[in-house]
């Protein structure tokens, strides 16, 4: 998991080739002026979804895993608090192969609030509980990458 401002995100350009893809999209683009929707960068491998998700409180979230990729979440209208877990802490859970998600019930072990201009990276191997806010909707971009 990497927590970080998005004036920073060209610091991870080398984790995998996708990851320039998205520093060059952001540049190019106003990610709060995007329309909601699945918004291609580079096929099945890079996109990034623009959406108004519900918050919920921290007992209500839920954990995901992904197998297949990696997201980068950007909170763009408020506060988004994650929870984190890593995999190896969690119980073994019923993996939906079509939606490459993995959910976990129960709280996770810790917590971290991202402020607009911020950004979460989460692996296939951080356990993540996104969309806890007080507000009752979050606008926020999520990059999905294929870890490769």
């Amino acid at each position: 998991m990497v927590i970080d401002t998005l004036d920073n995100l060209k610091r991870y350009e080398n984790l995998s080739p996708l990851f320039k893809k998205v520093v060059e999209f952001c540049k190019e683009n106003d990610l709060t002026k995007l329309e909601n929707g699945k918004h291609e960068i580079d096929g099945a491998d890079l996109f990034v979804n623009i959406t108004d998700a519900r918050g919920r409180d921290m007992m209500e979230a839920v954990i995901e895993t992904h197998i297949k990729m990696i997201d980068i979440q950007i909170p763009l209208s408020g506060d988004e608090t994650f929870g984190y877990t890593p995999l190896e802490n969690l119980p073994e859970a019923e993996y939906n192969e079509q939606k490459d998600i993995t959910k976990y019930e129960g709280p996770a072990e810790s917590y971290i609030t991202c402020h607009p201009g911020m950004f979460a990276i989460f692996f296939p191997e951080d356990g993540h509980a996104p969309c806890i806010s007080t507000e009752p909707t979050i606008h926020k971009a999520i990059f999905k990458l294929k870890d490769i």
